[in-house]
């Protein structure tokens, strides 16, 4: 079983955004970075299978030299090798960034080393574009499912292995069965993600990291200007000060059916 995990680099979950002056980056001065929730299932689930049957796993990004430290961070978890496919910073929309990994995956099967199943996380944290997965399965004509909380590996061998993969719907939960090599997109809660240990970032340091830098292929998107959403406009109002407040109190606690007249 050889499996690669596709991750991104996105600003930590919570941070304040803020962008450039000309609305055209993200302001990064000031932010810290991690994977997205999805991904870091998809890093433990890989590493699991690994572990119940064996083989090997792969890490890969697209991004600057940054990007490697999410890399490491999944090899402290146990992940086997990583993958960085360099970029020189400019945006890489997603079919871009498919065609990246396509290319990759291809090279690899190229040298004798297939990769039986893709993971992803069903979407990114910052763009949110549910895309990459899907193209790459479209492009390497292998058979998809997204939106996975649930992934169990049966050996077969008249297929290389069979997945058995559940997802939720109207209430109730979706099964599907597939043969391999697949790709699977995978959402936050299929499993709980370990933490690393001092012994795993030791190790991650003297694991091997691929740098390839992937042909451009160019955006067939165009990016005009990145807005920040609305925020929620909050009101508080002041019902008065020490004892003399109380009456107000009284008032609005009746008009809110707390409090009966």
């Amino acid at each position: 079983m050889n499996i690669l995990v596709c991750v991104k680099r996105v600003p930590a979950t919570g941070s304040k955004i803020v962008l450039t002056a000309d609305s055209q980056e993200i302001d990064t001065r000031y932010l810290g970075f991690t994977i997205s929730p999805h991904e870091e299932c998809a890093v433990e689930e890989a590493v699991r299978l690994v572990e119940a049957h064996g083989g090997s796993s792969t890490v890969l990004t697209l991004g600057p030299e940054a990007a490697s430290e999410q890399l490491r961070d999944a090899m402290a978890l146990g992940i086997d090798s990583g993958i960085l496919l360099e970029t020189d910073g400019r945006d890489w929309d997603g079919g871009a960034t498919a065609a990246a990994i396509v290319e990759t995956v291809r090279q690899r099967e190229a040298a004798g080393q297939p990769f039986d199943l893709i993971l992803f996380g069903n979407e990114s944290a910052d763009s949110g574009g549910f895309q990459v997965g899907i193209r790459v399965a479209h492009a390497l004509d292998r058979p998809c499912i997204t939106g996975i909380k649930e992934l169990k590996l049966a050996a077969d061998r008249r297929v290389g292995g069979q997945l058995t993969a559940a997802r939720e719907a109207g209430g109730g939960r979706e099964i599907y069965q597939l043969g391999l090599p697949a790709v699977v997109t995978v959402k936050e809660g299929l499993n709980l993600p370990r933490y690393p240990s001092l012994p795993g970032r030791l190790k991650a340091k003297k694991k091997p990291l691929e740098r390839i830098q992937p042909r451009w292929p160019g955006n067939t998107l165009e990016k005009i200007r990145l807005k920040l959403p609305s925020e929620a406009a909050h009101q508080v109002d002041v019902l008065g000060h020490g004892p003399a407040a109380a009456a107000r109190a009284v008032e609005v606690f009746r008009t809110l059916g707390i409090m009966e007249k």
